[in-house]
C-alpha cells in the first residue's frame, strides 16, 4: 500500500486497519514458524505497511 493511499483514509478507520494489519502480521509470523511461507517477503512488506500506517496516524494526531 502506498503512502498516498494511506493518507486518504480517515483517522478512525486507519486505527482499525492498523489493528487488523497487526493481527494478520502476527498470524503470518505464527504460520511461518510452523511451516515456511511460500513468499517470506510478505512478512517484511506487512511490517513496512504497518509502519507507514502508524506514521500517517501520528502525523494526523500532531496536526490536531
Amino acid at each position: 500500500m502506498k503512502i498516498s493511499e494511506i493518507r486518504q483514509i480517515p483517522a478512525a478507520e486507519l486505527s482499525e486497519r492498523i489493528n487488523d494489519e497487526v493481527a494478520k502480521y502476527n498470524q503470518m509470523l505464527l504460520n511461518h514458524s510452523i511451516s515456511p511461507l511460500e513468499n517470506p517477503a510478505q512478512i517484511k512488506e506487512a511490517r513496512r505497511t504497518i509502519a507507514k500506517m502508524k506514521t500517517v496516524l501520528r502525523e494526523i494526531e500532531l496536526q490536531k
